[in-house]
């Protein structure tokens, strides 16, 4: 791996030495950094551990000096080193299928059974939906993807779109203390 840091512009280009990572240059000095994506899974390619290396070409003219020492001039076509990026792990549950699932079907359990919850589903059947209001508290909750496959994966939904995070606060959260005038 090559760890790069900005020195002086040298005239040709600029010289790059060894201190930072190399996805730590400027967006000016990589010409692309964009993930394949897997048509069948939404997710960037080779994606294993909840990673994906993607590979990112310097800019033209620029020099690297790896660890060793040995000098490497880009021309802008070449695979200068591999940024990990953050995949999920998906295992073929459609994010809109389970959706439509659950919006014309919840009253009888077939998004649960889709989900793989058979439990639930017999629940919901035979309730038939828990008289509509389960219906409709598991489609909110498929919905804002707070219920998810039961083997732990993700939807699969595309990868361009609207994708919702949970976000979570530990004990490394900067938080800010509100300051009355």
């Amino acid at each position: 791996m090559i760890k790069c840091v900005r020195k002086a512009n040298l005239g040709k280009g600029n010289f790059i030495s060894c201190f930072t990572w190399p996805w730590e240059f400027r967006p000016l000095e990589i010409s692309s950094c964009s993930p394949k994506i897997d048509n069948s899974t939404q997710e960037p390619m080779n994606c294993t551990n909840h990673t994906a290396y993607v590979q990112c070409l310097p800019a033209p003219n620029i020099t690297c000096k790896d660890h060793l020492g040995i000098e490497k001039a880009f021309t802008g076509h070449e695979v200068g080193f591999y940024k990990p990026i953050a995949c999920r792990n998906v295992n073929g549950y459609s994010y809109k299928v389970a959706v439509a699932l659950s919006l014309f079907l919840g009253w009888l359990g077939a998004d649960r059974f889709y989900l793989g919850y058979p439990l639930g589903c017999l629940l919901k059947f035979c309730t038939v939906g828990f008289c509509g209001i389960g219906s409709l508290i598991d489609f909110i909750l498929i919905s804002m993807q707070i219920v998810g496959p039961s083997d732990g994966s993700s939807y699969i939904i595309d990868y361009y779109g609207a994708r919702l995070t949970r976000l979570t606060i530990t004990n490394a959260t900067f938080r800010k203390m509100q300051t009355y005038p």
